[in-house]
C-alpha cells in the first residue's frame, strides 16, 4: 500500500471523507422509502445527514486548528461537562425516550445522544493522565478506572449497553497500550464476564436478543425479524448485488435500514465486491490512524489516537458482526456509514482530533 506510506495524515482525511460520502449516499438508498411512507418525502434522512455530516466536518476543522485541543485542562472539563450532559437526560422536558433507552436530549429540533461525547472526553481526558507516567513502570490506578467505568455505569442505567460496551473497549484498549500490567487485564476479564452475564440476566429484553441471536427462527416475527431480515437481505445478493437503489428489504421488511443495519442494504445492493471494497476502506482508515498514532511526536498524541482508532475498529467489529449474525443485536451504528446525526458529528470530531495530533507529520 504505498499510498499510505506517503502522506498518511492526507490519506486518513482523504479515506474520511469518502467513507463520509459511501454513507450519504447510501443512507439516500436505504431510507428513501422509509422517508416516503413515514414523511412524504424520499430524502428527509439523507439531508439530514448531510447537514450533521458539514457541521461535523466543521467542528472538526476547529479542533485541528485549536491549539486548545491538546492542553490537558482543556479535556478535563469536556470530561466534566460531558458527564453532565448524561445527567441531563433525566431532565423533563430535554430528555427523551427512544426504543426504550432514555438516553438522548432533544433541543431546538435537534436531538444529540450524549453517550457519543462521553467516549471521547473519557479516551482523550484519560490520555492525558496517562502521557505523564507512560515512561515509567506503569501500574494501576483508581482514578483511571473510575473515569471510565463511571460514565460506562451512567450510560448503562439509560440504559444504553452498545455504547457503554464501546466505551469499556476502548479506555482498556488504551490501557492496554500505555503499558498496564496483563494480571490487570486478567482480573478485569473475568469481573467483565461476569458483569456482562449479571446484566443480561437482569434485562428481559437483553435475553431476549440473546434468544434471538441463538434462534432466530423461534420468534421470526418478533426478537428474531430484525436478524433474520437482515440474512435475507445479504443472502440473494450474489457477486455484485442487485445494484445501487434496488434492494427489496428496504421496502419496510428491515425496520429503519439506514439505521444500525445499512450494512446489508449495501450488501444487497453492491454484493459481495462492494462488501469487500467497503471492508477494504475501514481496514485502509485502521491501518493509517495507526500509523499515526505511532508517528505522532507526542505520547499524549500517540496515545489519543491509539485509543479512537481502537475504539472505532471495535465499532466497526461489532456492528458488522451483528448484521451478518455473529453477535446479538447492540443498536451500535457503522461509523461513518449509519445514518444518526450525533454518531456522524461525533466521528468527525475525533478525526479533527486525530488530524490535530498528526499535524507535524503534514510537513
Amino acid at each position: 500500500m504505498p499510498i499510505l506510506q506517503v502522506k498518511p495524515l492526507k490519506t486518513f482525511l482523504i479515506l474520511s471523507i469518502v467513507l463520509t460520502a459511501i454513507g450519504l449516499s447510501f443512507v439516500y438508498s436505504a431510507g428513501s422509502y422509509w422517508g416516503k411512507v413515514h414523511y412524504e418525502d424520499s430524502m428527509p434522512f439523507f439531508w439530514k445527514q448531510s447537514i450533521y455530516g458539514f457541521l461535523g466536518m466543521f467542528a472538526a476543522w476547529i479542533l485541528y486548528k485549536n491549539p486548545m485541543t491538546s492542553q490537558p485542562a482543556f479535556w478535563k472539563v469536556m470530561y466534566a461537562l460531558a458527564v453532565v450532559l448524561l445527567f441531563a437526560v433525566y431532565i423533563p422536558g430535554l430528555g427523551v425516550v427512544r426504543n426504550g433507552s432514555r438516553s438522548w436530549i432533544q433541543l431546538a429540533g435537534f436531538s444529540i445522544q450524549p453517550a457519543e461525547f462521553v467516549k471521547i472526553a473519557v479516551i482523550t481526558y484519560l490520555s492525558t493522565l496517562l502521557a505523564t507516567s507512560a515512561h515509567l513502570k506503569m501500574k494501576w490506578k483508581l482514578s483511571h478506572l473510575l473515569i471510565c467505568l463511571v460514565p460506562a455505569g451512567i450510560i448503562l442505567i439509560q440504559p444504553d449497553f452498545g455504547s457503554a460496551f464501546l466505551l469499556i473497549i476502548g479506555a482498556f484498549a488504551l490501557l492496554f497500550i500505555a503499558g498496564y500490567p496483563m494480571k490487570f487485564f486478567m482480573v478485569i476479564g473475568v469481573s467483565g464476564i461476569l458483569s456482562i452475564v449479571a446484566l443480561i440476566i437482569s434485562a428481559p429484553y437483553r435475553l431476549k436478543r440473546i434468544e434471538a441471536f441463538i434462534n432466530p427462527w423461534e420468534d421470526p416475527l418478533g426478537s428474531g425479524f430484525q436478524g433474520i431480515q437482515s440474512l435475507l437481505a445479504i443472502g440473494p445478493s450474489g457477486l455484485f448485488g442487485h445494484g445501487y437503489g434496488q434492494s427489496r428489504q428496504k421496502f419496510l421488511y428491515l425496520p429503519e435500514p439506514q439505521n444500525d443495519f445499512i450494512f446489508s442494504i449495501i450488501v444487497e445492493e453492491m454484493g459481495f465486491i462492494g462488501a469487500v471494497v467497503l471492508i477494504g476502506l475501514f481496514f485502509m482508515f485502521l491501518y493509517t490512524g495507526y500509523r499515526l498514532a505511532v508517528l505522532s511526536s507526542s505520547t499524549m498524541g500517540s496515545l489519543v489516537i491509539a485509543g479512537f482508532i481502537s475504539m472505532m475498529g471495535s465499532q466497526i467489529f461489532l456492528n458488522i458482526g451483528v448484521v451478518i449474525g455473529l453477535f446479538p443485536v447492540t443498536g451500535v451504528t457503522l461509523p461513518f456509514i449509519s445514518y444518526g446525526g450525533t454518531s456522524l458529528f461525533s466521528t468527525w470530531l475525533i478525526v479533527g482530533i486525530i488530524l490535530h495530533f498528526s499535524k507535524d507529520q503534514s510537513k
